[in-house]
């Protein structure tokens, strides 16, 4: 019962409990991988779903297995991530849901000047 209390003023404690174990995953990342795990992190955390949690740490579990799966295969950091780190992570973070607030004002503005358009022909 108090778990259902905790959870409903500070988000689930399973989600929390998998973002403590991502970025146990992260540390444990040879020194450039991390630094940009971290850095990647940062930006989607920024940018990424906002309003699930679910899609968040979902999202981050994927790119700790992607940075520990290029690790093992000793591919180049700069391989994974390309020459527009943006671009990457703008590309990575499409495949999962839930709305950021940039998306939801890109989808604000779009609506607002369709309705615009509307009322001008009017």
């Amino acid at each position: 019962m108090a778990a259902k209390w905790i959870e409903t003023i500070t988000g689930s404690l399973e989600d929390k409990k998998h973002y403590k174990e991502y970025r146990a995953r992260v540390k444990a990342l040879p020194a450039g991988y991390r630094e940009a795990a971290v850095a990647l992190e940062r930006y989607l955390l920024n940018i990424g779903p906002s309003d699930d949690g679910k899609s968040l740490v979902a999202m981050l579990d994927d790119l700790a297995d992607l940075l520990e799966q290029s690790v093992a295969a000793g591919t180049p950091l700069r391989d994974v991530v390309g020459s527009d780190p943006v671009e990457f992570a703008e590309a990575f973070m499409q495949n999962y849901g839930g709305g950021s607030w940039i998306r939801k004002e890109q989808s604000r503005l779009q609506h607002a000047i369709d309705d615009a358009e509307d009322a001008e022909r009017s």
